[in-house]
């Protein structure tokens, strides 16, 4: 099979994964109300610690530490400013039918999925088997990560079938990626070095100032615990997955 036919088949499936929150489709409202909380802990814990155990080790060493982040630096300005932009066109009088911080998530999933679709057309360009291996290791803190921006999506009012949609289109910018890698051979050492911290300070902002306020929304002790508890979770998951998997 050819090369190109590959990556494109590769960064599809890795696509799909944008889809995991169908099975809540057959939920009742009240359990995915229940769900959706843990996930936006999880979730929250999962960008944290993605950012500053994957995206910046990956980053510091592609380039300087000065270089890095002051990148980190500027995704986290304009994630603020973004936010700023969208509050003012999508809010009035305090009050959001959708909250700024789910156009966010979608901005910043995006960026992360061009990264890894450079990533799996840059292993499928060494060979075949290697490109297979790397895609099942992105895939495979994918699907937590994915389930995490679903369940932010909804919190922050898409509703379930809107924040489907959005996440598999958000999800499928890996196919750009995987293209622009298979076309520019260069492209993965010339964009990943901005791409990457600029996605990090991206999610330390939407996990910092977006979905942690949330979480103190919650005034019952024994529910905020849990959610601390599934923050944790989701700060061990993406550090497990580093140690173990050395993705």
């Amino acid at each position: 099979m050819n090369i190109l036919l590959w990556i494109l088949l590769a960064t599809f499936v890795n696509g799909l994964i944008g889809l995991i929150g169908v099975f809540t489709l057959w939920m009742k409202q009240k359990l995915v109300d229940k769900l959706i909380f843990i996930m936006v802990a999880f979730s929250a814990g999962a960008l944290l610690s993605g950012a500053f155990f994957h995206l910046m080790p990956e980053s510091l060493a592609e380039t300087s530490a000065m270089m890095a982040f002051t990148y980190l630096t500027v995704g986290f300005v304009i994630f603020f400013l973004l936010e700023k932009i969208l509050f003012w066109h999508h809010c009035h009088d305090g009050k959001c039918d959708v909250h700024p911080f789910s156009y966010l998530i979608l901005i910043g999933d995006a960026v992360h999925n061009v990264i890894d679709g450079l990533v799996i057309a840059a292993s499928f360009l060494v060979n075949v088997p290697f490109g297979i291996i790397t895609t099942l290791l992105i895939m495979s803190h994918e699907i937590p990560q994915e389930l995490g921006n679903f369940a932010v999506l909804v919190y922050g009012g898409f509703g379930k079938v809107k924040s489907l949609v959005f996440n598999f289109l958000a999800q499928l910018s890996c196919i750009i990626g995987g293209v622009i890698g298979f076309f520019a051979s260069g492209a993965s050492s010339a964009f990943t070095p901005i791409l990457l911290p600029f996605a990090a300070g991206g999610f330390i902002y939407i996990a910092a100032s977006d979905l942690i306020p949330e979480l103190h929304k919650e005034k019952s002790r024994s529910k905020s615990m849990i959610s601390f508890g599934f923050f944790i979770i989701g700060v061990l998951f993406m550090v497990g997955i580093k140690l173990f998997l050395g993705e």
